[in-house]
Order: structure tokens, then sequence, then C-alpha cells
């Protein structure tokens, strides 16, 4: 019988694209039980990645720093969800882009070659992997056009929409980073919306 918790990480990526017992049976063994602290990195920069996770609870941020050493937050991933540093796991080349827990977070972490070296074996896992990939292009692609097409306070709506919960989890700072607008805007904003 299988834990909650893999029941959810199944679930998850069932709901993506739908794998085989037989492939399932390969596949849960190769992902163990781990956590993050707050603040603690599950990928740093400058470091090859080596794994992925499925984020069961919890907060984690993808970010980078300009050369002048301001961070800028560039994804929220909330559990349930997929992390790891994936231009890295797929060119061997360092990680330019770290991942960060905002919360306390339980993941399951899985070696990635162990994990690219079943998709020949099993194909139906290579094309999980192949939406996923493409899921995250479109996400990408959306965040890119927000930014340059929509005002602050249109990505504020958005970011409401598509996080719900976060705001009481994590702070101010951080969201104001996600939206490419200072805290000072972010408060602006939030307190013109509470107004109207």
């Amino acid at each position: 019988m299988l834990l909650p918790a893999m029941n959810l990480l199944k679930n998850f990526y069932t709901a993506i694209s739908p794998l085989k017992e037989t492939t399932w049976e390969e596949l849960l063994p190769l992902f163990q039980e781990d956590r993050l602290a707050p603040n603690q990195y599950f990928v740093r920069e400058n470091e090859v990645a080596r794994k992925i996770a499925f984020l069961e609870s919890g907060v984690v941020r993808a970010f980078f720093i300009n050369q002048q050493g301001q961070e800028y937050n560039k994804q929220f991933f909330v559990g349930p969800s997929s992390i790891g540093g994936y231009s890295s796991l797929l060119t061997g080349k360092p990680n330019l882009i770290p991942q960060q827990a905002l919360t306390e977070c339980v993941i399951f972490t899985c070696d990635y070659h162990a994990l690219t070296g079943l998709y020949a074996k099993y194909p139906d896992l290579e094309s999980l992997a192949r939406k996923m990939a493409e899921h995250y292009f479109i996400e990408k692609e959306k965040k890119e056009l927000e930014i340059v097409l929509l005002d602050a306070t249109q990505r504020y709506k958005i970011f409401q929409m598509e996080f719900p919960t976060l705001e009481q989890l994590i702070q101010q700072y951080h969201i104001a980073s996600y939206l490419g607008i200072s805290a000072t805007q972010l408060s602006r904003i939030r307190h013109q919306l509470a107004n109207k």
C-alpha cells in the first residue's frame, strides 16, 4: 500500500500524463522523502543540478541575482508541484537560477539520470517528461508577455488568481520582486484595490 504522500505524487503526475502501473513500479522507488527548511536551497547557483523533486507541500522560489546583487523572483512553486534546475539538468552546465525554500517544505527527490535512464524502456514516462517541458515553456512565455504587456496592477491580480494562498505564506518583498516592482509600489497597489 502506498503512503498518502506517494499517492499525491502519483496523482499529480497522472493528471499531466497517465503512466502504466509497470512504469510506476520502477519509478516510485527512485523518489526519497526529504525536507527543506525555510531559506534552504534545493539547487544553488553555479552548481550542476543532479536531482528533480516532487514538492509535496511548502513554497519554493526560483530566482536570479543581477550584477548589482539585486534579486529577482522568477517563479514560485507551491506544493503539489515539481522542482529542479532543468537547464542545468539538460545541459550538464552549472545552474544559473537557484531554487530556495521560503517555507518548511516536504519534498521527494529523484536522481535525474536514473529517471531519464527509464525513458527507453517506458515511453509513457518520456511522454510525461515532454508534456511537463511543454507546460513550463508555455508558463515562461506567458510570464514574459505579462511583464511587457500588462501594468503592475494587472500582473498583481493575475498573481492573486494563480497563487491565492501565497500572500499569507511569504513576505511581501518576494511578491514585489516576482511582479517586477518595488515593495512600496506593491503596497500602494494593494491599498488602492482594498479601497475600491
